[in-house]
């Protein structure tokens, strides 16, 4: 099968969309799959308001048709909501071509803390979105009873791997820092919670890798804290396996792969027990609770080879096979309709296993 992948991530961004398409598609190729994909490069781009490091295309319709003309997909898979996947969708539309779509970014938790949007009316405008959609693809079971709950059909299980060969303990230490050391890796931006955890007494040192629009106030005011910037490949490997507890204070991510870099590096993990944390870690890999700094502490007390082992419950090769699984059952879904009641969801799925 020939698929496009019509995303408005793409490098030179650094964040979970992208790396899991890129990851995914590369392990698909196992299976056969082929894939084309229709990205801002070449396009005229804009700063996003409040975030300049991240660019809109600025596509028009009669080249998205080109491109996707050109490529002769068997299958369209619209990855992001912006404009690339409206005008992408509407190209669908207008030729009544099968599509999927998938959830990333908890768009309505995100506008809400930036600029004080009601969460329902972006819920709206993303239910909108999707509709059409043959299948939405969502990372984990607790944000797919949600997307459900809220009145999202046809939602579909699509979870992501990690890089274990990259990512695994090392006996050599990349921080020269006092121990304990607290780790937390990502966007440093207001969606992502930081505060929670660079307001915490905790012992020992504490670490943010990643770069974004807060990073300059929060360390201003933060100033016990350590800020590496953004790290890759075997640096940022070196860092997870240098340090004692991953802490995850973000209650906005829809998966978080970060969590599972740190556990793939024996790395216990320190979370709320939110959306993404609560799929992702299970008891003795992590600490989930309320209390931030209490689930810091008693990670410390956690087994490395017990974060280790749970992560290899997550690889590319799985989410790869449930990608292309959820395209081949929307499909089959279309020739042979089923009543509503009976469609499979993201429940059933996660039973099946």
């Amino acid at each position: 099968m020939r698929i496009l992948i019509a995303t408005d991530a793409w490098r030179p961004q650094v964040n979970g969309v992208v790396s899991t398409l890129e990851r995914m598609t590369q392990a698909a190729a196992e299976f056969g799959a082929e894939f084309e994909f229709l990205t801002p490069q070449g396009m005229w781009t804009a700063p996003l308001p409040s975030y300049p490091e991240i660019r809109l295309a600025l596509p028009n319709l009669w080249r998205i048709g080109r491109q996707i003309e050109e490529a002769a997909p068997d299958h369209i898979h619209i990855a992001t909501e912006g404009p690339i996947g409206w005008l992408t969708r509407r190209y669908c539309l207008r030729r009544k071509r099968t599509f999927t779509t998938s959830y990333h970014t908890r768009f309505p938790e995100y506008v809400s803390a930036r600029f004080g949007v009601p969460e329902w009316i972006t819920y709206a405008w993303l239910r909108n979105f999707h509709a059409p959609s043959a299948a939405v693809m969502a990372p984990t079971p607790t944000i797919g009873a949600d997307l459900t709950r809220r009145g999202f059909a046809r939602v579909r299980l699509w979870t992501r791997g990690v890089n274990h060969a990259l990512y695994h303990p090392r006996t050599k230490r990349a921080l020269d820092l006092p121990p304990p050391i607290f780790l937390s890796v990502g966007r440093v931006a207001v969606e992502k919670n930081l505060e929670a955890l660079l307001g915490l007494d905790l012992p020992g040192s504490t670490v943010i890798v990643g770069d974004g629009p807060a990073r300059r106030s929060l360390e201003r005011r933060y100033r016990h804290a350590h800020f590496l910037g953004a790290k890759h490949g075997e640096a940022l490997a070196d860092i997870y396996a240098s340090a004692d507890v991953f802490v995850f204070p973000s209650r906005t991510d829809t998966f978080g792969i970060v969590l599972i870099e740190a556990m793939a590096s024996g790395l216990p993990v320190a979370a709320f027990p939110a959306p993404g944390p609560i799929d992702v870690v299970a008891p003795g890999a992590g600490v989930l609770d309320e209390d931030l700094r209490a689930a810091c502490l008693k990670a410390l007390t956690l087994s490395r080879e017990k974060a280790r082992e749970h992560s290899l419950r997550f690889t590319w090769k799985e989410s790869a096979r449930q990608f292309l699984d959820n395209i081949e059952m929307s499909r089959l879904d279309l020739r042979q309709p089923t009543p509503p009641t009976e469609r499979v969801g993201v429940a059933r799925i996660a039973q099946r296993g």
